[in-house]
């Protein structure tokens, strides 16, 4: 059976599906861009500060389901641009601390709301 998790710690899907779903010990988050979810504004102010937003908001959704970054196993970063990936891995990596999950970063044409930033991430708890 699978478990619905939503925390108003992170923002509110913006379409219809969950911010993560718990099957069989695995957590999938679905990709997070830079809400804020107290205000409902993204955050575009810069490449860092998108970056900051969408680890915070993986952070309140992984905590909800009382995963950690200690137990995501697979991470899929979208930039909107290839140049950006120094910035965004520096801060993205300083969410873990070892046993680095598996992770693909790719360019895309458009993410939602005019973002530079999207990640997805899968979690495991046996």
């Amino acid at each position: 059976m699978n478990k619905i998790i939503n925390t108003k710690n992170a923002p509110a899907p913006i379409g219809p599906y969950s911010q993560a779903v718990i099957a069989n010990g695995f957590l999938f988050l679905s990709g997070q861009i830079a809400i804020n979810p107290e205000s409902g504004e993204v955050i575009q102010s810069s490449v860092a500060e998108e970056t900051h937003q969408v680890m915070r908001n993986i952070k309140a959704v992984l905590l909800e389901a009382s995963y950690g970054f200690e137990d995501v196993v697979k991470t899929t970063i979208f930039l909107s641009d290839m140049a950006l990936f120094a910035e965004v891995n520096e801060i993205y990596g300083s969410f873990f601390h070892k046993d680095f999950p598996a992770r693909e970063t790719v360019a895309v044409k458009g993410l939602p709301k005019g973002v530079n930033v999207e990640i997805s991430m899968t979690a495991y708890k046996a």
